[in-house]
């Protein structure tokens, strides 16, 4: 009997760890708002990490994060490090592009809680009297995770902080 169960308990696993290596590589999560003012009245905000507290979701994770910002004051070059022993974790992110009001793209770097390489882009495009604004973010996912986003579901994670930067953003900028 106990054999049996066993058997029956280690095919249960082994189906699941199968399921799991036979999901995607990669991942890509989206939001995008509209937000009633020009690019040109959003795009520094994105641009420049000295302003991120005023809308990015991450910055009120840990009231004792360390945070440094490197390389240029804003645009291509412009870095920001940050360490917590809380939920945000540890990691850097990087400004690899910059078009003045209608995109930035990051290199991002975590460390803590886990080691990932991903790319974020913002897209602004103007749409009458109103932006749309894409955050996009894209990497690829380890076994470990897809194994993790049977029992979760990462999009909606994440996106849910995305669709809160994004609200801050339009707060901040329609006034």
């Amino acid at each position: 009997m106990f054999s049996t169960i066993l058997i029956i308990l280690v095919a249960i696993v082994a189906a699941v760890f199968i399921y799991a290596a036979t999901r995607s590589n990669d991942f890509v999560t989206t939001r995008t708002a509209t937000i009633k003012a020009p690019p040109e009245a959003i795009f520094p905000l994105i641009n420049d990490f000295s302003r991120w507290p005023t809308w990015s979701p991450y910055e009120k994770l840990d009231p004792n994060m360390k945070r440094t910002l490197s390389g240029a004051a804003s645009g291509k070059g412009a870095a920001y490090a940050w360490e917590s022993n809380g939920k945000a974790g540890q990691g850097r992110m990087e400004i690899v592009n910059s078009v003045p009001s209608s995109l930035v793209s990051l290199k991002l770097d975590f460390e803590k809680p886990f080691r990932a390489n991903n790319s974020v882009d913002f897209t602004l495009t103007p749409s009458g009297g109103a932006t749309a604004v894409s955050w996009a973010m894209r990497g690829s996912r380890p076994f470990i995770a897809k194994l993790m986003g049977l029992f979760m579901n990462f999009d909606t994670l994440i996106g849910r902080d995305f669709e809160v930067g994004l609200a801050n953003l339009k707060r901040a900028t329609e006034g």
